[in-house]
């Protein structure tokens, strides 16, 4: 067992790391959180952005849920 958090736990830094990385690597949204109370079109979830932006977004999600997973399977590990 002891293998096995070790290997879950340096995949989760991997993860970790990427997720950093890839936020990091996002255009900034200039409208911020005003635009997000008036509603501003361009938000995360519409995708509107360019072909990189588009990717980054997708990257994000699929790493955070790599994450989020690898996270509870390290708790359920005794």
């Amino acid at each position: 067992m002891d293998v096995l958090k070790i290997v879950v736990t340096v995949l989760e830094v991997i993860a970790s790391v990427a997720l950093i990385l890839v936020v990091l690597m996002q255009s900034g949204k200039e409208a911020g959180l005003s635009g997000a109370i008036s509603g501003n079109s361009d938000s995360y979830m519409n995708k509107t952005g360019s072909g990189l932006d588009k990717t980054l977004a997708s990257a994000t999600k699929w790493i955070a849920l790599v994450w989020i997973l690898l996270t509870l399977g390290l708790s359920l590990i005794p």
